[in-house]
């Protein structure tokens, strides 16, 4: 008994620290995988959550991007565009629920995985577009906003990674901002067309785009 009172006294301790410190190491991985201003994912911390929640087939992948983000920035200052990048994470995170995950991906950008488990994504991304246009708490009244939200359901492409399918919202996000539609979902055929402006921008003339219609 001596003996095993001896052997406990003396690796309990280093039990312990080595228990605190995987712990610390944890919590600072996740502070580094959080938005320090919106407290959302980060792109890396986004695309490991996302990544699992995938695998159910009941999957929809959103992205949204804040309409005029930076004439509201450059008109009302910078604290203003904080608001308001604040609120749309809050409302964007509540909407993806305990099941999903939101993230900040830069910039006034934003996405969302969510588990659609009662079909009725296209309404609830509508509701949502709805809530997003609301003014932030003690934000000045006169500014006006919109947020564009592009989406697409990971079923309907099967074998697409993440990456493939936050293209497709990419691109259904700006066709509903240059269309002023609200929600746009990727569809299943190809559209022959140039896409313009600042998407195209990133990777040339497209001529390969999906089709996109407007949400329901």
């Amino acid at each position: 008994m001596n003996t095993l009172t001896t052997v406990l006294s003396s690796t309990l301790p280093l039990a312990c620290g080595w228990v605190v410190h995987v712990w610390r190491l944890r919590s600072s991985l996740d502070t580094a995988r959080r938005d320090p201003l919106t407290g959302l994912h980060t792109r890396d911390g986004f695309t490991g959550r996302a990544t699992i929640l995938l695998k159910d087939p009941r999957a929809v992948v959103v992205l949204a991007d804040v309409d005029r983000f930076k004439q509201i920035n450059d008109t009302y200052g910078h604290a203003t565009g904080d608001a308001l990048l604040k609120a749309t994470a809050a409302r964007l995170a509540r909407h993806a629920g305990s099941a999903g995950v939101a993230g900040r991906l830069g910039g006034d950008e934003f996405a969302a995985v969510l588990i659609d488990a009662h079909g009725n994504a296209a309404d609830r991304l509508a509701a949502l577009h709805g809530v997003l246009a609301h003014p932030a708490d003690g934000q000045d009244p006169n500014v006006r906003t919109t947020v564009s939200l592009g989406w697409v359901r990971a079923a309907d492409f099967p074998g697409e990674d993440l990456s493939a399918l936050l293209r497709r919202a990419d691109e259904a996000m700006y066709a509903a901002k240059q269309a002023r539609a609200g929600t746009r979902r990727a569809g299943l055929g190809r559209l022959f067309a140039t896409l313009a402006g600042r998407r195209a921008g990133r990777t040339g003339a497209r001529t390969d785009a999906p089709v996109v219609g407007v949400a329901a």
